[in-house]
């Protein structure tokens, strides 16, 4: 009896770790030439949100690496990053950034 109480006990136990829901957010820090790149990926919502021309742009998820608004499109390659803005590259030398 003392067993199934504690097979019972270890059973809850490990399930409480999975009533938690685990985000998948990350912020990526990218280095384009002289200027900096923050790019925010949020998993839950599939979006790329970043700063560009003084201007928060968030992008949907229009491939596996790639995110789109119609006009700004922003995609990876491994650790390089590329911007384009209405067809045209606009920052093609990003590069990831080591913490």
């Amino acid at each position: 009896m003392k067993k199934i109480v504690i097979a019972v006990v270890a059973l809850l136990l490990a399930g409480c770790s999975h009533v938690i829901p685990q985000r998948n957010n990350q912020t990526l820090h990218y280095q384009c030439g002289t200027t900096p790149l923050t790019v925010a990926l949020n998993a839950e919502e599939n979006t790329a949100s970043f700063l560009m021309d003084g201007e928060r742009l968030q992008l949907t998820r229009a491939a596996e690496a790639q995110y789109s608004d119609g006009k700004y499109r922003f995609w990876t390659k491994g650790p390089h990053a590329f911007v384009e803005r209405n067809g045209r590259v606009i920052m093609s030398d990003c590069m990831l950034a080591s913490d």
